[in-house]
């Protein structure tokens, strides 16, 4: 089995990346939105497949911080309040390695429900 602890953990502020440096010089850099769609927490995930809520808007959501969880995972911090999935370092892997395909998905379940990345404003009143 590889070793999915990543060796180095660089977080890109301006780009809004996260990346994930490993031991056999393989990297992944995972953008913030991908992460913040992709969230292992039960507001997004749900329960069960069918409980899962598709996250839309998040295109300018950024990392405000990182938190070690043992040594099997780290909290993410986004800039949109999001704070309640542990991204086990497996999973980070798996979302490495299947980025491409993670993606097109998303972005075709977005279309599919008339949703965007972008964030939606509603105007108020005065």
């Amino acid at each position: 089995m590889e070793n999915m602890t990543p060796a180095e953990i660089r977080l890109h502020q301006k780009s809004a990346m996260l990346e994930l440096c490993y031991e056999d010089a393989s990297s992944y850099k995972l953008p913030a939105e991908y992460l913040r769609v992709f969230s292992p927490s039960a507001e997004v995930r749900g329960h069960s497949p069918e409980q899962a809520v598709l996250q839309h808007g998040k295109k300018d959501v950024n990392i405000l911080n990182l938190e070690p969880q043992g040594n099997y995972a780290i909290k993410i911090t986004f800039s949109d309040g999001h704070d309640s999935g542990i991204f086990s370092w497996q999973y980070l892997y798996e979302l490495g390695r299947d980025q491409q395909a993670n993606w097109a998905d998303y972005l075709n379940r977005l279309q599919t429900a008339g949703k965007k990345r972008e964030p939606q404003f509603i105007a108020v009143g005065r």
